[in-house]
């Protein structure tokens, strides 16, 4: 009897060892990735270098052309900083962030409401957010591009870096490399057309040179510019009356960024039915064009950059 029994003990406990390595082989199947280590990579960026886990889910992103590029890339950001017109997302990107939240601005950030959204990822910038990096990274993994400029795509390559998506990053940017060409090829002669640009601002206006954002992409496409313009740096600011001859080209394109009290607007209908602006040439031969401020300068960001290359077609192919 005692051997009887005695085997009985090792049986059971056999299969009461067999059963417990069966639902650990069960629980690991059911978790997959809590005993399988995330994949880590790291990216260098303006403010050091930064390891990140696994691809983010949740992004929060601190610039405007940083939101395009996201959105470009099929990645809807947790939370972003409001558009600099619109209430709160510029029109042409507005249904695609219904459910994002406000973070603040380029330049005032809510670090509060960041942190309550718990990101996997912050991508922000230098020349924006240097002061609040240490809090930032605190957080979670922090990326910073270097400054802005006029070319969307070097910040661009940073970003498709930092969310894990290269490849995606690239297609975005041959794809509108193509629709450069395209456009290249359509316009022809056209391209010897000297295109002015213009923004008003309350208080102040400005000649664009070949460095702003839509001078970066009238360069690419090829056009010419008026020799005061044809200048590698930003804008000509504080440009009073006595400028305006400098405004003349083949075609004027103008944007006016308006906040909402109005004053852009009458800054910039003042300036344009002065006798000295419709004097030049381009306003006797009614090629002066009203475009968004938003899409032509403002956004900065590939979305952006595509709509503008649309007015392009509108006004130089279709009219």
């Amino acid at each position: 009897m005692k051997v009887r029994s005695l085997l009985s003990l090792l049986l059971i406990t056999s299969l009461l060892f067999l059963a417990a390595c069966g639902n650990k082989e069960a629980e690991k199947e059911e978790t997959g990735s809590k005993d399988t280590k995330k994949e880590t990579y790291t990216v260098e960026h303006a403010m050091g270098t930064t390891e990140i886990e696994g691809t983010p889910k949740k992004v929060v992103i601190l610039t405007n052309e940083g939101t395009e590029a996201l959105l470009s890339m099929g990645v809807t950001p947790v939370g972003a900083v409001q558009s600099w017109t619109g209430d709160p997302w510029y029109d042409h990107i507005s249904e695609k962030m219904q459910d994002v939240e406000v973070v603040g601005t380029e330049s005032e950030l809510n670090v509060e409401a960041i942190a309550k959204l718990q990101p996997d990822l912050i991508i922000g910038n230098k020349m924006r957010q240097e002061e609040q990096y240490n809090q930032l990274k605190d957080i979670a993994p922090t990326v910073m591009a270097e400054t802005l400029r006029g070319n969307w795509k070097e910040n661009f390559e940073l970003y498709a870096k930092a969310l894990n998506k290269e490849e995606k990053g690239k297609e975005v940017i041959a794809e509108y490399d193509q629709r450069i060409e395209d456009i290249k090829g359509d316009l022809g002669d056209k391209l010897n057309q000297k295109v002015s640009m213009v923004r008003f601002m309350a208080g102040d206006v400005r000649i664009y040179h070949k460095d702003s954002f839509s001078g970066v992409i009238l360069d690419q496409i090829g056009f010419a510019r008026p020799e005061s313009q044809d200048v590698d740096d930003f804008a000509e600011k504080g440009v009073t009356k006595e400028r305006i001859p400098a405004m003349d080209g083949d075609v004027l394109f103008y944007f006016t960024y308006e906040t909402g009290d109005g004053e852009a607007n009458k800054l910039a209908e003042d300036w344009l039915n002065d006798p000295l602006f419709q004097n030049l040439e381009v306003a006797k031969n009614d090629k002066v064009y009203e475009v968004s401020d938003a899409i032509w300068n403002t956004a900065g960001g590939v979305i952006a950059a595509n709509k503008m290359l649309d007015d392009v077609e509108k006004f130089f192919l279709e009219q």
